[in-house]
């Protein structure tokens, strides 16, 4: 049923809950999870007394995403296979390209659980994956709301 799962990542301490469902549904259906961190490509800082300039910026979010993809990775069952990515862009939008390029079976992700403003303000991810997303898509329910 599984032969491909989707464990995108933004380094969220609360990894190893999101690593243990993709685990268990790569070990059950030998499936290979896929985990993926998007380089955020929006700069919020390229005025010109904004701070950092956009190379730094996205020098910064490249290495972020490098370490977000191994630490998930590593938290999972040394017995599952595991394939590493990262991609640059929206990141919403890169992991539902990401789905369908790769012809993902399932997305195991974690949500935050945001309400009220902070939801106004800062969106969601799986939100925007769950909605659009043409596969199944299992959220974990990570941090504080």
């Amino acid at each position: 049923m599984y032969q491909d799962i989707l464990l995108p990542t933004d380094g969220s301490d609360s990894v190893e809950r999101i690593a243990e469902h993709a685990g268990s549904l790569a070990r059950q259906y030998d499936a290979t999870v896929h985990v993926l961190s998007v380089v955020d490509t929006r700069n919020r800082f390229e005025g010109p007394s904004m701070g950092l300039g956009s190379d730094a910026w996205e020098d910064a979010e490249r290495e972020r995403a490098r370490e977000a993809v191994e630490d998930a990775a590593g938290a999972l069952p040394d017995d599952v296979s595991a394939d590493r990515s990262v991609e640059s862009g929206v990141p919403h939008a890169a992991v539902l390209e990401y789905v369908e390029t790769t012809d993902v079976d399932v997305v195991v992700m974690g949500t935050h659980g945001r309400t009220g403003i902070d939801h106004y303000l800062i969106g969601s991810v799986a939100e925007r994956v769950v909605r659009r997303s043409p596969v199944p898509v299992l959220t974990v329910r990570i941090g504080d709301a």
